[in-house]
């Protein structure tokens, strides 16, 4: 299990999508989601732990930071879910 090179994290983000991880989530929650999955895939954990994220592009296009946050229920279960989405990107891989 060790000997594998680790993964881009492109190939984390593709994984996650191919688990189908978002089918939990609807609407504005699951595009937010989807949306910091992509910027991680370009940026890296750091930005999306930050919940100002949520007031720049692409997010902005989506709605206001509060709009976003309501379709969570709220910024607790907003940084629940960002937490969640950590947890996927970075689940061990199961050896072959």
């Amino acid at each position: 299990m060790f000997d594998q090179p680790p993964l881009s994290r492109k190939e984390r983000a593709d994984n996650v999508k191919k688990r189908d991880y978002f089918s939990k989530y609807q609407g504005a929650a699951k595009q937010v989601l989807e949306a910091l999955l992509d910027k991680y895939a370009d940026v890296g954990i750091e930005e999306i732990e930050k919940t100002e994220v949520i007031t720049q592009a692409p997010f902005s296009n989506m709605g206001t930071a509060v709009e976003l946050l309501t379709a969570f229920g709220g910024k607790a279960n907003y940084v629940k879910a960002v937490k969640a989405l950590e947890d996927e990107l970075y689940m061990p891989r199961k050896s072959a």
